[in-house]
Protein backbone atom coordinates (compact mmCIF):
# COMPACT_ATOMS: atom_id res chain seq x y z
CA UNK A 1 0.00 0.00 0.00
CA UNK A 2 2.75 2.13 0.43
CA UNK A 3 4.35 1.76 -2.57
CA UNK A 4 1.27 2.63 -4.84
CA UNK A 5 0.55 6.10 -2.52
CA UNK A 6 4.13 7.07 -3.15
CA UNK A 7 3.48 6.50 -7.02
CA UNK A 8 0.23 8.71 -6.89
CA UNK A 9 2.87 11.70 -5.47
CA UNK A 10 5.05 11.53 -7.63
CA UNK A 11 3.29 13.09 -11.05
CA UNK A 12 1.86 15.64 -9.05
CA UNK A 13 4.83 16.55 -7.27
CA UNK A 14 6.25 17.34 -10.99
CA UNK A 15 3.05 19.35 -11.93
CA UNK A 16 3.48 21.26 -8.36
CA UNK A 17 7.10 22.22 -9.96
CA UNK A 18 6.32 23.52 -13.12
CA UNK A 19 4.01 25.52 -11.67
CA UNK A 20 6.83 27.65 -9.28
CA UNK A 21 9.48 27.40 -12.13
CA UNK A 22 6.63 29.11 -14.39
CA UNK A 23 5.61 31.57 -11.58
CA UNK A 24 9.72 31.88 -10.95
CA UNK A 25 9.95 33.35 -14.14
CA UNK A 26 6.82 35.77 -14.86
CA UNK A 27 7.66 37.55 -11.43
CA UNK A 28 11.38 37.98 -12.85
CA UNK A 29 12.16 35.78 -9.81
CA UNK A 30 16.19 34.30 -9.22
CA UNK A 31 17.02 33.74 -13.00
CA UNK A 32 19.63 34.90 -14.68
CA UNK A 33 19.19 38.36 -15.73
CA UNK A 34 17.84 38.92 -19.34
CA UNK A 35 21.48 39.67 -21.77
CA UNK A 36 21.10 43.20 -22.79
CA UNK A 37 21.70 45.18 -25.99
CA UNK A 38 23.72 47.79 -26.66
CA UNK A 39 22.19 50.49 -28.55
CA UNK A 40 24.30 51.31 -32.06
CA UNK A 41 26.09 54.22 -32.09
CA UNK A 42 24.71 56.56 -34.63
CA UNK A 43 27.11 56.36 -37.90
CA UNK A 44 28.80 59.41 -39.14
CA UNK A 45 29.14 59.79 -42.86
CA UNK A 46 32.16 62.28 -44.22
CA UNK A 47 30.42 63.76 -47.34
CA UNK A 48 33.02 66.25 -49.00
CA UNK A 49 31.30 69.41 -51.62
CA UNK A 50 32.32 69.02 -55.17
CA UNK A 51 34.82 71.33 -56.51
CA UNK A 52 33.31 74.46 -57.58
CA UNK A 53 33.29 74.93 -61.69
CA UNK A 54 31.91 77.75 -63.73
CA UNK A 55 28.56 78.00 -64.56
CA UNK A 56 27.83 78.09 -68.39
CA UNK A 57 28.88 81.26 -70.15
CA UNK A 58 25.31 82.83 -70.65
CA UNK A 59 24.35 83.07 -74.75
CA UNK A 60 24.37 86.72 -75.80
CA UNK A 61 24.00 85.56 -79.79
CA UNK A 62 20.90 83.22 -80.31
CA UNK A 63 20.41 80.70 -81.20
CA UNK A 64 23.50 79.54 -79.22
CA UNK A 65 26.05 77.38 -81.39
CA UNK A 66 26.98 73.65 -80.76
CA UNK A 67 29.44 73.75 -77.28
CA UNK A 68 29.30 77.45 -76.86
CA UNK A 69 29.59 78.98 -73.78
CA UNK A 70 30.62 75.47 -72.29
CA UNK A 71 33.87 75.50 -70.32
CA UNK A 72 36.17 72.09 -71.25
CA UNK A 73 38.81 71.26 -68.84
CA UNK A 74 42.47 71.37 -70.58
CA UNK A 75 44.11 69.76 -67.76
CA UNK A 76 42.89 66.37 -67.70
CA UNK A 77 45.93 64.87 -67.22
CA UNK A 78 46.43 66.29 -63.86
CA UNK A 79 44.71 65.03 -60.41
CA UNK A 80 42.21 66.64 -58.97
CA UNK A 81 39.58 68.80 -60.35
CA UNK A 82 40.11 70.98 -63.06
CA UNK A 83 42.30 74.03 -62.79
CA UNK A 84 42.22 75.25 -66.45
CA UNK A 85 39.01 75.77 -68.23
CA UNK A 86 38.61 77.21 -72.01
CA UNK A 87 35.34 78.19 -73.39
CA UNK A 88 34.24 80.68 -76.52
CA UNK A 89 31.01 82.54 -77.34
CA UNK A 90 30.19 85.71 -79.24
CA UNK A 91 30.00 88.15 -77.42
CA UNK A 92 28.02 90.77 -79.85
CA UNK A 93 25.10 90.28 -81.46
CA UNK A 94 25.65 93.10 -84.15
CA UNK A 95 28.83 91.30 -85.24
CA UNK A 96 27.86 87.61 -84.35
CA UNK A 97 31.22 86.89 -86.61
CA UNK A 98 33.62 87.64 -83.06
CA UNK A 99 34.61 85.02 -80.89
CA UNK A 100 35.46 85.57 -77.35
CA UNK A 101 37.88 83.64 -76.37
CA UNK A 102 38.01 82.74 -72.15
CA UNK A 103 40.26 80.87 -69.98
CA UNK A 104 39.35 79.79 -66.27
CA UNK A 105 41.77 79.57 -63.72
CA UNK A 106 40.81 77.83 -60.30
CA UNK A 107 43.30 79.58 -58.16
CA UNK A 108 43.07 77.37 -55.34
CA UNK A 109 44.82 74.68 -57.15
CA UNK A 110 47.26 76.54 -59.06
CA UNK A 111 50.49 79.19 -58.65
CA UNK A 112 50.62 81.47 -61.17
CA UNK A 113 54.74 82.91 -62.20
CA UNK A 114 55.56 86.45 -63.74
CA UNK A 115 58.80 86.19 -66.65
CA UNK A 116 60.97 88.15 -68.35
CA UNK A 117 61.10 88.31 -71.94
CA UNK A 118 64.75 89.54 -73.72
CA UNK A 119 62.90 92.76 -74.53
CA UNK A 120 59.98 93.13 -72.66
CA UNK A 121 58.59 94.56 -70.13
CA UNK A 122 61.69 96.93 -71.15
CA UNK A 123 65.46 97.43 -71.01
CA UNK A 124 67.20 96.95 -67.27
CA UNK A 125 70.62 95.64 -65.97
CA UNK A 126 69.15 93.71 -63.76
CA UNK A 127 69.00 89.93 -64.10
CA UNK A 128 66.30 88.80 -66.59
CA UNK A 129 66.50 85.30 -65.66
CA UNK A 130 65.66 82.34 -68.33
CA UNK A 131 63.06 84.28 -70.39
CA UNK A 132 61.78 81.30 -70.79
CA UNK A 133 59.85 79.10 -68.68
CA UNK A 134 62.69 77.36 -66.60
CA UNK A 135 62.84 73.23 -67.12
CA UNK A 136 62.58 73.22 -63.34
CA UNK A 137 58.80 73.14 -62.88
CA UNK A 138 57.79 72.05 -66.34
CA UNK A 139 55.81 68.86 -64.91
CA UNK A 140 53.52 70.97 -63.27
CA UNK A 141 52.82 73.56 -66.43
CA UNK A 142 49.42 73.76 -67.43
CA UNK A 143 49.03 77.17 -69.45
CA UNK A 144 51.25 79.95 -70.50
CA UNK A 145 49.65 83.50 -71.45
CA UNK A 146 50.98 87.23 -72.49
CA UNK A 147 51.34 89.87 -70.21
CA UNK A 148 50.73 93.78 -70.34
CA UNK A 149 52.37 96.83 -72.71
CA UNK A 150 56.21 97.00 -73.18
CA UNK A 151 57.72 99.69 -70.87
CA UNK A 152 58.50 102.39 -73.84
CA UNK A 153 54.64 102.04 -74.64
CA UNK A 154 53.42 102.87 -70.87
CA UNK A 155 55.09 102.97 -67.69
CA UNK A 156 53.87 100.13 -65.29
CA UNK A 157 55.08 98.63 -62.53
CA UNK A 158 56.67 95.06 -62.41
CA UNK A 159 57.74 93.16 -59.80
CA UNK A 160 58.92 89.57 -59.68
CA UNK A 161 61.78 87.32 -58.27
CA UNK A 162 62.08 89.58 -55.39
CA UNK A 163 63.34 92.45 -57.31
CA UNK A 164 61.23 96.04 -58.27
CA UNK A 165 62.61 96.00 -62.26
CA UNK A 166 60.00 98.72 -62.83
CA UNK A 167 58.23 100.95 -59.83
CA UNK A 168 54.60 99.87 -59.55
CA UNK A 169 51.84 102.96 -59.92
CA UNK A 170 49.60 103.79 -57.59
CA UNK A 171 46.21 103.55 -59.18
CA UNK A 172 47.04 101.04 -61.70
CA UNK A 173 45.30 97.92 -62.41
CA UNK A 174 47.45 95.19 -61.15
CA UNK A 175 47.88 91.75 -61.15
CA UNK A 176 49.12 90.55 -57.74
CA UNK A 177 50.07 87.05 -56.36
CA UNK A 178 50.64 87.00 -52.76
CA UNK A 179 53.15 85.44 -49.98
CA UNK A 180 50.12 83.01 -49.04
CA UNK A 181 49.21 81.64 -52.49
CA UNK A 182 46.13 83.89 -53.57
CA UNK A 183 46.03 86.09 -56.26
CA UNK A 184 44.09 89.44 -57.18
CA UNK A 185 43.48 92.17 -59.37
CA UNK A 186 43.71 95.40 -58.25
CA UNK A 187 43.70 99.19 -58.17
CA UNK A 188 46.94 99.60 -56.98
CA UNK A 189 47.53 102.18 -53.96
CA UNK A 190 50.83 101.05 -52.34
CA UNK A 191 54.23 102.20 -52.91
CA UNK A 192 56.56 102.23 -55.62
CA UNK A 193 57.79 98.87 -54.08
CA UNK A 194 55.51 96.28 -52.56
CA UNK A 195 55.87 94.72 -49.44
CA UNK A 196 56.97 91.69 -48.22
CA UNK A 197 53.32 89.90 -48.60
CA UNK A 198 53.83 90.31 -52.21
CA UNK A 199 55.69 87.89 -54.30
CA UNK A 200 54.91 88.96 -57.69
CA UNK A 201 53.27 92.28 -59.35
CA UNK A 202 52.30 93.42 -63.11
CA UNK A 203 50.34 96.39 -63.79
CA UNK A 204 48.98 97.53 -67.22
CA UNK A 205 46.73 101.16 -67.48
CA UNK A 206 43.65 101.79 -65.36
CA UNK A 207 41.25 98.73 -63.96
CA UNK A 208 38.32 98.10 -66.66
CA UNK A 209 36.06 96.98 -64.27
CA UNK A 210 35.61 97.55 -60.42
CA UNK A 211 33.09 96.37 -58.30
CA UNK A 212 31.15 94.09 -60.60
CA UNK A 213 31.03 97.40 -63.08
CA UNK A 214 32.82 98.78 -65.56
CA UNK A 215 35.11 102.12 -65.13
CA UNK A 216 34.69 105.42 -65.98
CA UNK A 217 37.78 105.07 -67.66
CA UNK A 218 36.61 102.29 -69.85
CA UNK A 219 35.06 104.44 -71.94
CA UNK A 220 37.74 106.22 -72.56
CA UNK A 221 39.11 104.38 -75.48
CA UNK A 222 42.32 106.22 -76.70
CA UNK A 223 43.70 106.00 -72.66
CA UNK A 224 44.18 102.29 -73.31
CA UNK A 225 46.78 101.82 -76.01
CA UNK A 226 48.01 102.66 -79.52
CA UNK A 227 45.95 100.51 -81.74
CA UNK A 228 47.28 99.16 -85.31
CA UNK A 229 45.81 101.54 -87.94
CA UNK A 230 44.69 104.04 -85.47
CA UNK A 231 40.73 101.57 -85.71
CA UNK A 232 39.07 102.01 -82.33
CA UNK A 233 37.76 98.09 -82.33
CA UNK A 234 41.02 95.51 -82.43
CA UNK A 235 42.21 92.29 -80.77
CA UNK A 236 42.62 92.83 -77.23
CA UNK A 237 43.71 90.85 -74.21
CA UNK A 238 42.69 91.01 -70.32
CA UNK A 239 42.57 89.32 -67.20
CA UNK A 240 39.88 89.35 -64.31
CA UNK A 241 39.11 87.93 -60.87
CA UNK A 242 35.31 86.43 -60.29
CA UNK A 243 33.63 86.76 -57.18
CA UNK A 244 35.22 83.13 -56.42
CA UNK A 245 38.55 84.25 -56.46
CA UNK A 246 39.34 82.76 -59.43
CA UNK A 247 41.27 84.29 -62.47
CA UNK A 248 39.49 84.88 -65.95
CA UNK A 249 41.52 85.22 -68.79
CA UNK A 250 40.04 86.94 -72.30
CA UNK A 251 40.33 88.26 -75.47
CA UNK A 252 38.90 88.67 -78.51
CA UNK A 253 39.09 90.86 -82.39
CA UNK A 254 37.04 93.75 -82.75
CA UNK A 255 37.04 95.32 -79.37
CA UNK A 256 37.08 98.67 -77.56
CA UNK A 257 38.23 99.28 -73.90
CA UNK A 258 34.71 99.37 -73.14
CA UNK A 259 33.47 96.16 -74.87
CA UNK A 260 36.63 93.90 -73.16
CA UNK A 261 34.62 95.80 -69.88
CA UNK A 262 31.62 94.52 -70.99
CA UNK A 263 33.41 90.96 -71.82
CA UNK A 264 34.56 90.42 -68.22
CA UNK A 265 31.05 91.45 -66.71
CA UNK A 266 29.59 88.31 -68.62
CA UNK A 267 31.91 85.81 -67.69
CA UNK A 268 31.32 87.10 -63.70
CA UNK A 269 34.22 89.24 -63.34
CA UNK A 270 34.05 91.70 -59.98
CA UNK A 271 37.70 93.49 -61.19
CA UNK A 272 39.66 93.38 -64.78
CA UNK A 273 42.02 94.70 -66.36
CA UNK A 274 43.73 95.01 -69.81
CA UNK A 275 46.60 93.37 -70.90
CA UNK A 276 47.91 93.63 -74.37
CA UNK A 277 46.12 94.71 -77.47
CA UNK A 278 46.47 94.18 -81.36
CA UNK A 279 46.75 91.37 -83.79
CA UNK A 280 50.44 89.72 -83.31
CA UNK A 281 50.40 89.21 -79.14
CA UNK A 282 47.18 87.82 -78.17
CA UNK A 283 48.12 84.00 -76.82
CA UNK A 284 47.04 81.22 -74.65
CA UNK A 285 48.86 78.27 -74.60
CA UNK A 286 47.60 75.34 -73.06
CA UNK A 287 49.98 71.54 -72.04
CA UNK A 288 48.74 68.14 -73.28
CA UNK A 289 50.74 66.42 -70.52
CA UNK A 290 53.76 66.82 -67.54
CA UNK A 291 56.62 68.39 -68.86
CA UNK A 292 54.83 70.93 -71.22
CA UNK A 293 53.75 68.10 -73.78
CA UNK A 294 51.81 68.76 -76.83
CA UNK A 295 51.29 72.85 -76.45
CA UNK A 296 48.46 74.01 -78.19
CA UNK A 297 47.12 77.64 -78.83
CA UNK A 298 43.95 78.24 -77.29
CA UNK A 299 43.64 81.58 -79.38
CA UNK A 300 44.21 80.90 -82.77
CA UNK A 301 46.81 83.63 -84.32
CA UNK A 302 48.70 82.97 -86.98
CA UNK A 303 51.38 85.29 -85.30
CA UNK A 304 51.95 82.85 -82.59
CA UNK A 305 53.37 79.53 -82.21
CA UNK A 306 52.21 76.75 -79.36
CA UNK A 307 55.94 76.25 -78.47
CA UNK A 308 56.65 80.48 -77.97
CA UNK A 309 57.46 80.22 -74.05
CA UNK A 310 59.22 77.20 -73.67
CA UNK A 311 62.54 79.24 -75.89
CA UNK A 312 63.29 82.33 -75.27
CA UNK A 313 60.44 85.03 -75.52
CA UNK A 314 60.44 88.54 -76.81
CA UNK A 315 57.75 89.79 -74.41
CA UNK A 316 57.48 88.85 -70.57
CA UNK A 317 54.86 86.35 -70.06
CA UNK A 318 52.91 84.63 -67.46
CA UNK A 319 52.94 80.82 -66.45
CA UNK A 320 50.23 78.69 -64.52
CA UNK A 321 51.70 75.88 -62.42
CA UNK A 322 50.37 72.95 -60.71
CA UNK A 323 50.36 74.10 -57.19
CA UNK A 324 52.30 71.39 -54.97
CA UNK A 325 53.99 72.19 -51.82
CA UNK A 326 57.45 73.64 -52.40
CA UNK A 327 57.73 71.97 -55.75
CA UNK A 328 58.02 75.45 -57.68
CA UNK A 329 60.00 78.66 -56.70
CA UNK A 330 58.87 82.05 -58.04
CA UNK A 331 59.67 82.69 -60.71
CA UNK A 332 63.69 80.80 -61.13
Amino acid sequence: MRRKRRQRLLPLLGVVGIAVVGLAWFSGGPSTPPATTTPLSPRTTTTTAPAYLPAPVVSVVEPAQAGEGQWTPMDSWSSGPPSVMTTTFRPDPANSSVVAYASWIRTATTQLALFLGYQGPGATSLDRGPEQVPSAGRDKLLATFNSGFYEADSAEGFYTNATTYFPLVKGHATLVRYVDGSVDVVDWQGGSTPGPNVVMARQNLALLVNDGQATPEAANNGAYGITLGGVPAVWRTGIGIDAHGDLIYATAASQTAQSLAQIFLHLGCVRAMQLDINPAWPIFVTYGGPNAADPALFVPNSQQVPWRFLSSSTKDFFAVYLKTPGAIAQPW
